[in-house]
């Protein structure tokens, strides 16, 4: 409980700063007001959102560090819902069950292929077609939107490990 009303507070507090805009992400505040998460998910994106500006370095699995794709997605499932997952998005896609499109729930996986290679790149889908990411060397953590052209192109699909609605 404590664990939450933490992530609350800071997510809380991040919203009261003024976005950090680049010419792809959207605003933190625009993507928290239609996330409707619940269960797991809402921890899932709940930590997630806590990572937002963490540095990416290829092959990091601790926000000090830095964080890649796969070693976000690792180090939020791990702390936030307590699965181990591979360090790697094309072994991670292999343990997740596809969900169509418009079926994506907060807390769920998006796969891209970004590198000429299926489930390259990967992210946590937040809700309202927006999913946060560790997006490339030089790069922050952030929210973008699965419509922007670069990601639209390069969309594999949605996969998740979360229990599936009755």
């Amino acid at each position: 409980m404590k664990k939450i009303l933490l992530l609350s507070v800071l997510v809380l507090s991040a919203c009261s700063s003024p976005p950090i805009r680049s010419k792809a992400s959207y605003p933190v505040s625009k993507s928290l007001s239609h996330i409707q998460a619940e269960g797991a998910g809402r921890e899932i994106v709940m930590y997630a959102l806590g990572l937002l500006d963490v540095s990416y370095q290829f092959g990091g699995n601790n926000p000090e560090a830095g964080l890649d794709c796969s070693g976000m997605v690792s180090f939020i499932y791990k702390n936030a819902v307590g699965a181990v997952l591979p360090h790697n998005a094309a072994q991670i896609a292999s343990l997740a069950r596809p969900v169509a499109s418009e079926q994506l729930r907060a807390g769920d996986l998006v796969f891209f292929n970004t590198l000429g290679r299926s489930f390259s790149h990967m992210g946590i889908y937040l809700g309202d077609g927006r999913f946060i990411h560790a997006p490339s060397s030089k790069g922050k953590i952030r929210v973008e939107s699965l419509s922007s052209p670069y990601f639209a192109q390069r969309f594999e699909g949605g996969r998740s490990l979360l229990a599936q609605n009755p």
